[in-house]
């Protein structure tokens, strides 16, 4: 007997039913998403063949060097989800400014914020990159001010991510837990794989980029060293390193099996508190974890308490496995 395989609309629906939290206009922003994610996912897997490799020729606000798939993703998740009446506004980290819905199309209540494509340095050599997403409603209404969108990450009532890698893999949060779907390409649907899942509050993995080593703060080295020292250091154990420098891949790896992923401030620049931002990557990120069972924080207060004061904020980042980012929160409190 076949065993009954549930879809994301399923899934969606079912929770409406069950939960009475989620609205009819989030569930259709969510699936309207999802399908972008489709979409980008399959100009992803097309590379050189589809002619989407390589620079666009611009600089984003970040002032980064452009890929060209960068421009195509972002492009799709705006035309994607202008017209739905789901949305006020969205924000994008490849644009300056809020993006407003076209005055032909409805406008909805809420707030819809991405990274179109996470970890674009590594297209052209065919590593694992993925798309973040994070929902907001909109606190006036429908005011498309940029201030409506400064909320922080407590505030979002729905955020997830895509990773095109072997698999395309969906994983969301409505504020009930966090699930994972794998697309089934033959079908084109969504199908629920990894169900409630739970990062461990142990691990013995952890994600960093260690050619900044030389310009960590003291807390961040204190604990990597012991890291390294393994079984004959303080932690008595030893401890894998793992990192792909595409975030959402690493947040994946962490939230599949354990671990701690980190991308702290350092000495190069006191005036950046890191190099992540705020309501792109790190909310959406802290609030799946979270649900998930671990913890986040940019090494001395909770990530999502955090008030942004800019659309484009920077921020530290340590999340994942609750007794690791528990610890090098400490070292930063004690120093």
């Amino acid at each position: 007997m076949q065993q009954r395989r549930t879809t994301l609309s399923q899934y969606l629906i079912e929770q409406q039913r069950k939960t009475h939290t989620l609205p009819a206009d989030l569930r259709l922003l969510i699936e309207v998403v999802a399908r972008a994610c489709k979409v980008i996912g399959y100009n992803v897997s097309k590379g050189a063949l589809g002619g989407v490799l390589g620079t666009a020729g611009s600089e984003n606000v970040q002032g980064e060097v452009q890929k060209k798939l960068d421009v195509i993703s972002n492009e799709i998740l705006l035309e994607a989800n202008e017209w739905g009446g789901n949305l006020a506004a969205m924000a994008s980290e490849e644009l300056e400014e809020i993006h407003h819905i076209p005055s032909e199309y409805p406008q909805g209540e809420y707030l819809l914020l991405f990274d179109p494509l996470d970890g674009s340095s590594n297209i052209d050599v065919n590593v694992s990159i993925g798309t973040i997403f994070s929902v907001l409603r909109s606190p006036d209404g429908l005011d498309t001010s940029k201030k409506s969108f400064l909320q922080p990450g407590t505030q979002q009532v729905a955020a997830g991510y895509a990773v095109y890698g072997p698999q395309t893999v969906l994983v969301i949060t409505t504020g009930h837990g966090v699930n994972g779907f794998t697309l089934d390409k033959e079908l084109g649907s969504w199908v629920l794989t990894h169900p409630q899942m739970q990062v461990p509050a142990a691990t013995q993995e952890y994600a960093i980029n260690a050619s900044n080593a030389r310009h960590w703060h003291p807390p961040v080295t204190r604990y990597i060293d012991e890291l390294q020292a393994g079984s004959d250091g303080p932690r008595g154990a030893d401890f894998n390193m793992r990192w792909v420098a595409s975030m959402v891949a690493d947040v994946h790896r962490v939230l599949t099996r354990g671990g701690i992923f980190m991308y702290p401030a350092d000495k190069r620049d006191p005036s950046k508190p890191g190099k992540l931002r705020l309501m792109y990557e790190a909310n959406p990120m802290s609030f799946l974890i979270e649900q998930a069972g671990g913890m986040a924080t940019d090494g001395k207060r909770r990530i999502m308490d955090i008030q942004p004061q800019q659309l484009h904020e920077r921020v530290a980042v340590f999340l994942g496995s609750k007794d690791e980012v528990e610890r090098v929160t400490r070292y930063h409190a004690e120093a």
